[in-house]
């Protein structure tokens, strides 16, 4: 790798900037200082020194995104905004997601440039736990929770594998009339909100929603909290990453 494009993707300077760096003496390889940038190293055996600091290749790169509402997942699209719109990390060009979040769906998204990691995590063979906060429309009882730890029927081949559901309240609230009826002089008409947490270990399509409506019962809102035993950061904004810690790293590579 040329050792400008190593210092750009590693330390998170502009190609200018690095070389800036070289000319001034910054850097040093292997003990020796280095003024070009197209020098060849490797990034795994060689010592490369900026500023005094020691800057090391990482070839495992994962961040935690919490995913707001409107952004879809993918890497590109023609059309939407996508989660990786907002990521400026240096090798963000390596990263992709890992699994999908619906459009309107909150939360957590863990963003890597494993391939394998990846897919062993969606593979449903390592059955992966995946959990999420969600308000729903209409009351969750102890029946749900029963029939959720016994699989739910969502019109596919085989029912959905046994899923933890714990519920958090049932209230009613107000509920405004739709734009249609504002104009009628009635008092706002009242609904019961149940608030949940759900653990699931698959992600069939809509998987939450549709377990949900084979109850009889519909999402209003969903947010990922956790996911490989990694918990979403909550002094994270809609929108804002970080980088997994190495104990965050080393528990999602020994979970999978």
């Amino acid at each position: 790798m040329r050792l400008d494009k190593f210092l750009a993707t590693c330390a998170g300077s502009t190609r200018s900037e690095v070389k800036k760096q070289l000319k001034k003496g910054m850097v040093l390889v292997n003990g020796a200082v280095e003024t070009h940038p197209e020098r060849q190293i490797d990034p795994q055996q060689d010592c490369v020194v900026l500023a005094g600091k020691p800057v090391c290749w990482q070839p495992f790169v994962a961040l935690m995104l919490n995913k707001p509402a409107g952004v879809v997942t993918a890497t590109e699209d023609r059309r939407q905004k996508t989660v990786m719109d907002g990521i400026d990390h240096p090798r963000r060009k390596e990263l992709f997601p890992v699994g999908r979040l619906d459009i309107d769906t909150e939360g957590l998204l863990l963003l890597m440039n494993d391939g394998a990691l990846a897919h062993r995590m969606l593979s449903p063979r390592h059955h992966v736990d995946k959990t999420y906060y969600a308000k729903v429309l209409g009351t969750v009882d102890a029946q749900d929770v029963e029939a959720f730890a016994k699989g739910i029927d969502i019109g596919e081949k085989a029912q959905t594998l046994p899923a933890k559901l714990e519920i958090q309240s049932v209230k009613e609230v107000e509920q405004p009339f739709s734009e249609t009826d504002s104009d009628q002089e009635s008092p706002a008409e009242h609904a019961v909100i149940s608030e949940i947490y759900l653990t699931i270990c698959e992600g069939k399509f809509h998987q939450v929603k549709r377990m949900f409506e084979a109850r009889g019962k519909k999402v209003v809102y969903l947010k990922r909290v956790k996911m490989a035993g990694i918990a979403l950061d909550d002094t994270l904004a809609p929108g804002q990453w970080r980088e997994l810690t190495n104990e965050e790293m080393e528990r999602l590579q020994k979970l999978c």
